[in-house]
């Protein structure tokens, strides 16, 4: 049995082994800098290099690297050794201050939108000291920023740390007003983490899986996810050996991996850990996600991340539980049980409403991509439709403000709504909606429409961002005013009856949820390109070049690699589909049918006048089928080809969008057609009965 408590960040150069190793100096200057967020001088690094580099020996490393996130989504990292050649042939192991908190990669190699060209190769790492250095294999490995040499963003980090620091001061700003000295807010994180597991060697017989992370064929098994007998099942003993694998490795690199359990589609999984601050949350998901795949290998398995890799079931997403708090621990969304404290948390409540609601174009495109386009909207995903849940008590407070009417709580006096007045709000006193996009659990927030492949440094970039820039427009109107109370109550009054029309308690998956939604005026952006059309929108720029968060010439770089990678997918999975076609379902489907034809023959030789109907219907649907299939896979290399020429990035996403989707999807309905039809020994792949229920 593993010692947790011991094992517990035993690779992570945490602050429990800063303290430990560092002189007592030394220490402060760099708490002060994890604290208040001052710059590290170079005096001080040199001897946290040192400590470092010393307890990163000791535990096996022989290496470093700056361990970044570029806009492929994933993380990025260069190894360097620790020895330094001397004059006499020999060599030391050192790590100066310098190398720690400063990198040199090429940043034109990566997605730049165009910023970095072949010649403008120079890039910059630079630590985050905020987030904790941790030893993976032999490397020790600095979370850091990236950017160019010019100094535009080239990472996920970048902004999100900018957005982060964002929040702090407008909500610091607003907490002021309430009579409160707060140094520092902090927006927290817990990201739920869907996941497949399948066999790895029936994984790797499938080229759609290996080249693209779902599958683009596959009929529909007799059994699936109807009878509702997966969600929170026991759990297969080779699931729990690879879940015990994964915790323990989760929890030496300081992942407070806590929750896990099958989810509703067979194969599907999920683990959820304790909230974190953002920046440190968002790395530790980026590592999880790594981990996640190498543990599966080691037990014979494969993690399968993509939001869709099977058609009629659950896709997988990754629930972005999002909330703020102060240094001094208070969340400030906590109903709470004072009436001075509902003021407050009512005003943060209401900002995070007309954020949302002004902003549901940019929550949608945090969250777009060639995978999650497929999920959204089916099977337990929140619809494309940006909505916030506030559940029944809540919605009754709100209600009442945006009526003008009293609010009359259970076993409660009838009193009118009024920042003096108002009534504790109890945590917990409602249902929990899993249609809503943006759902108010308690005290948080939960962003259901994150990807489970996605890096939430995006979403959580797009949620910081907005709701400071919220702030800063309520702090700049109540610091001028000389009636607190009043004008405090006439924003959240006036701020409530605005954007009411972003309020839906009710099923998202509703047709007239659909037709509601129209008539409110709210957008249904239900593919990346539809959505990415609104990113440069004036409003938007202006949002975010305020907020300091992103240049203009940073958006436009977004613009373009979000873009482009959602096309780059699309042609690859337009390639592999093409190629299975032609190698493993049509040369399956003849083969098939060759021996069907031969038994004919034979039938006909020993058993003269045999009709053989079975056998001639079959081939006939087979031939028809086959024909059909061919037609389709012409057809689709047709529109590929002009979907690539078909202008810009954006002409070329919506020509994949509109054009190319419709036509794979009448391609894999032939070919999941012909799969059944076909003899066990025939099938050109394992198929869904086989990778969903064989682990």
């Amino acid at each position: 049995m593993p010692n947790v408590p011991e094992m517990f960040g035993s690779k992570v150069f945490n602050q429990k082994t800063m303290k430990d190793r560092l002189p007592k100096e030394t220490f402060k200057a760099l708490k002060k800098t994890l604290d208040d967020g001052l710059p590290l001088q170079l005096d001080v690094a040199n001897v946290v290099a040192h400590a470092m580099k010393e307890w990163a020996i000791e535990n096996g490393a022989t290496h470093f690297a700056h361990w970044f996130q570029p806009l492929t989504g994933i993380t990025a990292e260069k190894h360097d050794s620790f020895i330094n050649p001397q004059d006499d042939g020999t060599v030391i192991m050192s790590f100066s201050g310098k190398e720690l908190v400063k990198g040199e990669p090429d940043a034109s190699s990566f997605p730049s939108g165009g910023h970095r060209a072949t010649f403008e190769a120079r890039g910059y790492t630079v630590w985050d000291p905020t987030s904790y250095p941790f030893i993976k294999e032999h490397t020790l490995c600095i979370p850091t920023a990236f950017c160019s040499y010019t100094g535009e963003a080239l990472d996920k980090k970048t902004p999100l740390l900018r957005s982060m620091e964002a929040l702090n001061v407008q909500a610091i700003r607003i907490l002021k007003l309430f009579g409160k000295d707060v140094s520092h807010v902090a927006t927290t994180v817990g990201p739920e983490q869907e996941y497949f597991i399948v066999d790895h060697d029936l994984w790797s017989q499938r080229k759609d899986l290996r080249m693209t992370g779902r599958t683009l064929f596959g009929a529909k098994p007799s059994k699936g996810q109807e009878m509702d007998d997966q969600y929170f099942a026991a759990l297969n003993p080779r699931i729990v050996k690879y879940m015990e694998d994964l915790n323990e490795t989760l929890w030496k690199y300081g992942v407070l991996s806590k929750t896990e359990h099958n989810e509703v589609a067979p194969a599907q999984h999920e683990m959820a850990p304790i909230f974190s601050t953002t920046n440190l949350s968002v790395d530790q998901n980026q590592l999880t996600m790594e981990i996640m795949k190498k543990v599966a290998k080691r037990h014979g398995l494969e993690c399968l991340l993509h939001e869709k890799p099977f058609a009629g079931v659950n896709g997988s997403g990754k629930h972005n539980n999002w909330s703020m708090s102060t240094n001094f621990g208070e969340n400030l969304l906590e109903p709470g049980t004072t009436p001075e404290s509902n003021a407050q948390f009512l005003l943060f409540l209401t900002a995070i409403l007309k954020a949302v609601d002004e902003n549901q174009d940019l929550l949608r495109i945090s969250v777009a991509s060639a995978g999650n386009d497929h999920r959204l909207g089916a099977n337990e995903a929140p619809p494309a439709i940006i909505s916030v849940y506030l559940g029944d008590e809540l919605y009754k407070v709100l209600e009442s403000i945006y009526s003008d009417k009293p609010y009359s709580a259970d076993k409660t006096d009838k009193m009118t709504i009024g920042v003096d007045v108002l009534p504790p709000i109890p945590k917990d006193s409602t249902d929990r909606n899993r249609t809503s996009p943006f759902a108010f659990t308690g005290n948080k927030f939960e962003f259901r429409s994150c990807g489970s492949a996605l890096s939430i440094a995006g979403p959580n970039t797009t949620l910081d961002t907005i709701v400071a820039y919220t702030l800063k427009q309520f702090a700049d109107e109540l610091e001028k005013a000389d009636d607190f109370k009043s004008a405090l109550n006439a924003l959240i009054s006036r701020e409530v009856k605005a954007h009411w029309r972003i309020v839906f308690n009710g099923n998202g998956y509703d047709d007239a949820w659909k037709a509601e939604a129209h008539k409110r005026g709210l957008l249904e952006l239900k593919t990346t390109p539809d959505a990415m059309e609104h990113y440069l929108d004036e409003k938007n720029v202006k949002l975010y070049t305020e907020m300091e968060v992103y240049t203009k010439q940073e958006m436009e770089a977004r613009y373009e690699t979000k873009l482009e990678k959602y096309s780059q997918v699309l042609n690859i999975e337009v390639q592999t589909m093409l190629e299975m076609i032609s190698k493993d379902i049509l040369p399956a489907a003849y083969k098939y049918m060759s021996a069907v034809s031969k038994t004919v023959i034979d039938l006909k030789s020993v058993v003269p006048g045999a009709k053989a109907c079975a056998e001639t219907s079959l081939l006939s649907k087979l031939d028809g089928l086959v024909d059909s299939l061919a037609a389709k896979a012409d057809e689709l290399s047709k529109v590929h080809l002009a979907a690539k020429d078909a202008g810009d990035v954006m002409a070329v996403a919506k020509a994949y969008a509109n054009k190319v989707i419709p036509v794979m999807a009448e391609a894999r309905a032939v070919a999941d057609e012909i799969e059944p039809l076909l003899g066990e020994e025939y099938k050109p792949y394992p198929c869904y009965e086989d990778l969903l229920f064989r682990v």
